[in-house]
């Protein structure tokens, strides 16, 4: 049985961490869209680009898709879907989260993984005070790992 329940706990794991990355591709394509779609409705009005003449649009547009990822993930987690289904979907608000504190603070690193490292442990400790599924925590870590990884070795997204 224990065998049964470990390979059924893996295979749980893997579908986590296989889908997950499905739906980052999907979100940052997602968050191309968004944002091209500000670009689009602002050069209705004037033909300055923002994003080059004002530093601070750009990261305006990152935390406005912060914003909508964060509403449409306050609707699933309410949601009564399995836990495996929001387990996957955890992977984009938690990416959404760190990518835009290290785009922001680039130029910053120690602030950048301490604040990432400060938003895991309290994301961690709000899993452990509501007694969720180990799933939950499994998530968290793996993303965690995964972006810290990510800044470390210096890949571009």
């Amino acid at each position: 049985m224990r065998v049964k329940r470990a390979v059924k706990n893996i295979f749980i794991a893997a579908t986590v961490a296989v889908f997950g990355f499905i739906l980052l591709n999907i979100t940052f394509l997602f968050d191309f869209l968004f944002q091209s779609l500000i670009d689009t409705f602002v050069a209705l009005f004037t033909h300055i680009d923002f994003n080059m003449t004002w530093h601070w649009f750009a990261p305006i547009k990152h935390v406005m898709f912060m914003v909508v990822i964060g509403m449409i993930s306050w609707q699933i987690f309410r949601s009564k879907l399995r836990v495996l289904f929001k387990a996957v979907y955890m992977t984009v608000p938690l990416s959404v989260v760190f990518v835009t504190c290290g785009m922001s603070l680039y130029r910053w690193p120690v602030a950048a993984y301490s604040l990432g490292g400060l938003f895991s442990l309290s994301v961690l400790y709000y899993l452990y005070r509501t007694k969720q599924p180990w799933l939950y925590y499994y998530t968290v870590i793996l993303v965690s790992l995964t972006l810290l990884l990510v800044g470390l070795l210096g890949v571009e997204i």
